[in-house]
């Protein structure tokens, strides 16, 4: 302490904001004080502080591409907080290669990112690809929540909606040939297994490929991870109340309002700010033919940010999702699609617009995840930052679902043709299921000089425990004829919730329990070494020991430990400083599989399945800003996959298995964010993936993996702003997304596919400094589609809303 004390007698700090000419707010620009090692970069709002700078007179010096360089004279006065603030305007120079006026506009683009990495990079300065999807996007097309911005991330398609199940409830998506799902918030531990409603949402962040090293293998996935960076307290006092409403009976009302100490200085960072965010949301199924299901949510997320001095900032906020509805219809494939008479969801003998299940299946969920953050700057090129997370599910009711029955299954004839002219309709309830994770993790980030090279350090430690307490019961209810077979018929009837219930009351259930807890001990480090200005170099390495308590899945699993090294490496060279890099990088992940029976019936712990990626591309930040851009090639080889060969009546039917499965998946990915011109910016991305089984098992040797979505999606928005004039803020935007066929079905001899589609959106509005007008339109052809994750999986019709927001 009597250091600390010292030090604040001899140092003061430089704290500012720096934006362009129309007051919008420049993102990772590098400030620091000419000819010493002080300096820093701006965050998404434009602010900036250089901390524990002895006193004395410096030049500060702003530079940013497209921007004309900025300089100030200060003065740092010992124990005294200096404000100063920058306005930059563009340089034509800088923009010789497009002709524009006005300020910087691509407001789509984040360029940079504190998570992806563990430290604050620029991307052009990060070898990992990854994505962002801001909030001025989603509030341009009226997305309200965190799935649904999911549609503008290059090469993720979404699988499978949230069912809100505790555990495993959660939207499902795949990237690069692999499912992934939400788990990280603020690069933490933060799961949401109902809809993830967008009022918190500062952006998304989607990393792709395996992503072990820096994140473990618990919350991410081979194809990459999707964290939520949450909205912050603001300095200002302000805020927005949003009421929208619109087809099938959607309405919403929300509301987002920042609190500020009103005793501090105005023009002084504030001690202590308070958010809220929050939203109600209603909506009935697009199903309108027989009983019409629904889903209503309630969102809150407060925050309070506590600054008591430069070096101390505490972070405390908390997402409370509570939500009750009825599911989304899933339709599965029990049989071999080859005994249904149809190899095509378009030519299944269903109706879009018919709901198969009757009221009463209800099932209440809750997500609640509380966060704390300490960041304590130790030194000018040291930070200590503390993340402690608690992460909780909770679901119970009923959770409907149906699969197609071949008539010969249905009528007991074996020798009626192939055909599906029934469905089969049944439960899977959870009955007060929970699942917990609990994290802490300590980074120590460092960026300083040794010698003439500059060396930005992560040194990380991390604990985290899974404690999943889940009960599933259900089974099948009833058969019941299609509509082509018996127009007419009531769905309605017999399968509801007093139906279900009835059942259960007769004849017990079938249960399902999986009740498993999990420590996983962690220590990781990350350096980005610049070899020069020009050409970076990153090395980082992470062990995990995983102690794994077993229990029940289903039936009973043994108890194992396991630790597992995970290496990164990377490079990226520039050669147009600050425009173009070129970078490529070897990533690593895996994956704890446990405990398993093999084929001589003795139990033995599995190797960790291991996935190896190499990728190159190149990242541009062209045109002074207005043009950014990613292309890239990837190769991901996962071994040592366990493969099923048979059961063992000895023990309850347990599986067999053999470890000698493994996949490759292979593709490019490519997105851009532009502005072209002066009001109108564009967002595009391409993916394509390669993804093969490589197996003994000949059924699937060769052939893509279900799991592993259609090989070709492609998503586009292009947006223009009236940006002066009479007509100022008045916009629109138009784009959609495309997908190719998805065979949810893939061996030798059964193959089911889900058809190629294209959704066009679009969105109108009239944005001004006290209120925002908005309309949007979403499925616009009234396009008939289908998502599944070896399911087929019917998509919501043309929908319209409309929105009024007050802003204060």
């Amino acid at each position: 302490m009597a250091n600390s004390s010292a030090q604040a007698q001899t140092t003061g700090s430089i704290r500012g904001r720096v934006t362009t000419t129309d007051g919008e707010p420049v993102e990772a620009v590098s400030v620091g004080l000419q000819g010493q090692a002080f300096g820093n970069i701006t965050d998404s709002q434009g602010h900036f502080t250089i901390s524990n700078v002895p006193a004395g007179s410096y030049t500060v010096a702003v530079s940013a591409v497209g921007l004309k360089a900025a300089q100030q004279s200060v003065t740092v006065t010992a124990g005294q907080r200096t404000t100063l603030d920058f306005r930059l305007v563009e340089s034509a120079a800088e923009l010789k290669e497009v002709i524009v006026q006005g300020a910087r506009t691509n407001k789509f683009n984040r360029p940079s990112s504190e998570y992806v990495g563990k430290m604050p990079l620029r991307n052009l300065e990060n070898p990992q690809v990854y994505a962002t999807v801001g909030k001025e996007l989603l509030t341009e097309q009226l997305v309200f929540t965190a799935d649904d911005a999911t549609r503008n991330v290059p090469g993720l398609q979404k699988m499978w909606d949230a069912t809100g199940r505790g555990g495993d409830g959660g939207g499902f998506y795949s990237s690069r040939g692999f499912i992934l799902s939400s788990q990280l918030r603020n690069g933490v531990a933060g799961n949401v297994t109902s809809d993830i409603d967008a009022i918190n949402l500062e952006k998304l962040e989607v990393i792709k490929g395996p992503s072990g090293t820096l994140f473990g293998s618990a919350l991410t996935s081979y194809g990459g991870l999707m964290n939520r960076v949450t909205k912050k307290p603001l300095d200002t006092f302000g805020g927005e109340v949003t009421v929208a409403g619109g087809s099938y009976s959607f309405h919403r009302v929300s509301a987002d309002v920042n609190l500020v100490d009103t005793n501090a200085p105005a023009d002084q960072p504030k001690t202590l700010a308070f958010r809220l965010n929050t939203a109600y949301t209603y909506e009935d199924s697009y199903q309108t033919r027989g009983y019409t299901g629904f889903n209503k949510n309630l969102a809150v997320a407060p925050s309070l940010q506590w600054r008591p001095n430069d070096r101390l900032t505490v972070n405390l906020d908390a997402e409370i999702y509570k939500g009750s509805g009825t599911g989304k219809q899933i339709f599965f494939f029990y049989y071999p699609s080859a005994a249904l008479g149809f190899d095509r969801a378009d030519k299944a003998p269903l109706d879009y617009r018919q709901s198969y299940t009757g009221p009463g299946l209800v099932q209440d969920s809750r997500s609640t995840n509380l966060f704390g953050q300490v960041q304590y700057r130790i030194s000018p090129v040291l930070t200590s930052t503390t993340y402690l997370t608690s992460s909780h599910s909770f679901s119970n009711g009923n959770g409907p679902y149906f699969y197609l029955l071949p008539d010969a299954v249905a009528t007991g004839f074996s020798t009626l043709p192939a055909q599906s002219n029934f469905l089969a309709r049944a439960d899977q309830s959870t009955q007060n299921s929970r699942r917990q994770l609990f994290e802490v993790q300590q980074l120590f980030n460092g960026d300083f000089q040794l010698g003439r090279l500059r060396n930005r350090v992560v040194l990380g430690l991390d604990f985290l425990r899974v404690d999943s307490d889940v009960h599933f019961l259900g089974g099948d209810i009833d058969v019941v004829p299609l509509a082509n077979a018996m127009p007419g018929f009531n769905y309605r009837t017999g399968f509801d919730g007093s139906v279900v219930a009835a059942r259960y009351a007769a004849q017990a259930p079938g249960n399902y329990i999986v009740n498993t807890k999990s420590n996983t001990y962690s220590a990781f480090a990350s350096d980005v070494l610049n070899l020069t200005e020009q050409l970076s170099v990153l090395a980082a390495v992470r062990v995990d020991h995983i102690d794994n308590k077993g229990g029940l899945y289903y039936s009973p699993v043994e108890a194992y430990t396991q630790t597992v090294v995970s290496p990164k490496f990377g490079v990226v060279f520039q050669p147009v400083k600050d425009r173009v890099a070129l970078f490529a990088n070897y990533q690593n992940s895996f994956n704890n599989l446990g405990v398993y029976l093999n084929p001589d019936g003795n139990t033995q712990i599995a190797r960790p399945e291991r996935a190896n990626q190499w990728e190159g591309g190149v990242k541009l930040d062209a045109a002074g800003g207005r043009l950014s851009a990613t292309v890239s090639y990837y190769d991901i080889y996962v071994k040592d996959r366990l493969r099923n060969v048979g059961y063992n009546a000895a023990r309850a039917f347990r599986s067999i298995d053999v470890q000698d499965a493994n996949q490759r998946s292979k593709g490019v990915d490519v997105s851009v964010v532009a502005n072209p011109v002066r009001g109108f910016n564009v967002v595009a991305g391409f993916g394509y993936n390669d993804s093969k089984f490589e197996t003994l098992d000949e059924t699937v040797n060769g052939r893509r993996p279900n799991t592993a979505s259609s090989p070709i999606v492609a998503n586009a928005w292009l947006s223009y702003r009236q940006p002066a004039g009479a007509l100022q803020g008045l916009g629109l935007g138009f784009g959609g997304n495309y997908a190719n066929e998805n065979r949810v079905q893939n061996t030798n001899t059964n193959v089911f596919t889900l058809p190629s589609y294209t959704v066009l959106n679009a969105s109108v509005f009239y944005d001004q400094p006290k209120y925002r007008l908005s309309a949007k339109v979403d499925n616009l052809t009234d396009k008939q589609y289908w998502t599944g994750y070896t399911t087929m999986n019917p998509q919501k019709l043309r929908s319209i809303v409309g929105s009024v927001a007050y802003k204060f």
